[in-house]
């Protein structure tokens, strides 16, 4: 991790009657952009305190629940802050971030483009780009689809983002999979090309294309894709989905380099 710039440093050493809040400040802030828990040294190098004052200003960030200490003994952010999460959208931030990369993914196909993530054992769409085309524009994200038979779903599914409902499968469409063991051998193929297709599955006439989105450990956090009329896009699903595997690397890249950064989930 890069040290805080020299003049950054001094100025939140200097005599000030904030200092203490500066140099708590400042654990906390490095603590919460790292990508992994940081121990005492970690952070006494890090931030460039003396041990006796950042042993102190730990002892306090603890005791007031903006920073703890996991079972190895190193600092994460403490309970306070998944209290706040808890209370606001995660995923606010994410929509944010993703929606540059949404929008040139809806210039380069011109179809309805949407980011979805799980919420509990359902997909949930969290933004969407509107297609150019008078036919295939419609707005996903009211809608409740049974993960089985969407391409985003499928990500999700393949990818253990969402377990596969056990029971029989709801059957949308004649063409939609409703055999387990038909529906597995597919999400495996989703692992080995990157990339997710249903083509009739949820309604006849439309297909879907869907990517994964990952996060800073490289687990899948979301899946984004393209919708529209399959006329259009059944001819297109190779293409499409090499352009949304491109992109969807592009978001995650952000993601990543944001983490370390900012500290986005």
């Amino acid at each position: 991790m890069a040290r805080m710039d020299p003049q950054v440093s001094s100025s939140l050493t200097a005599s000030t009657g904030t200092q203490a809040i500066d140099r708590a400040a400042l654990l906390v802030a490095t603590v919460v952009r790292a990508d992994e828990p940081l121990s005492f040294l970690d952070l006494h190098d890090e931030c460039g305190l003396p041990k006796s004052t950042t042993s102190r200003l730990l002892t306090a960030l603890e005791r007031t629940e903006l920073l703890e200490r996991n079972a190895a003994g190193s600092y994460v952010a403490g309970p306070l802050f998944w209290l706040y999460a808890t209370r606001h959208d995660q995923w606010d931030e994410l929509v944010r971030l993703a929606r540059p990369t949404l929008e040139r993914i809806g210039a380069d196909t011109g179809e309805t483009v949407n980011l979805s993530v799980t919420r509990g054992d359902r997909v949930v769409q969290v933004a969407q780009v509107d297609s150019t085309y008078l036919l295939g524009t419609r707005d996903w994200t009211e809608v409740d689809v049974p993960a089985h038979c969407s391409a985003l779903g499928k990500v999700l599914l393949a990818y253990g983002g969402l377990a596969v409902p056990p029971g029989e499968l709801e059957q949308v469409t004649p063409s939609t999979i409703t055999d387990h063991a038909a529906l597995e051998r597919q999400l495996a193929q989703v692992v080995r090309r990157g990339y997710a297709s249903t083509v009739d599955e949820l309604e006849i006439g439309l297909t879907g294309i869907g990517a994964p989105v990952r996060g800073s450990g490289g687990e899948v956090i979301a899946a984004v894709g393209v919708s529209g009329p399959s006329p259009r896009l059944e001819r297109r699903l190779d293409e499409i989905g090499r352009l949304l595997n491109d992109r969807a690397e592009q978001l995650s890249g952000l993601l990543r380099r944001r983490t370390r950064k900012e500290g986005v989930a």
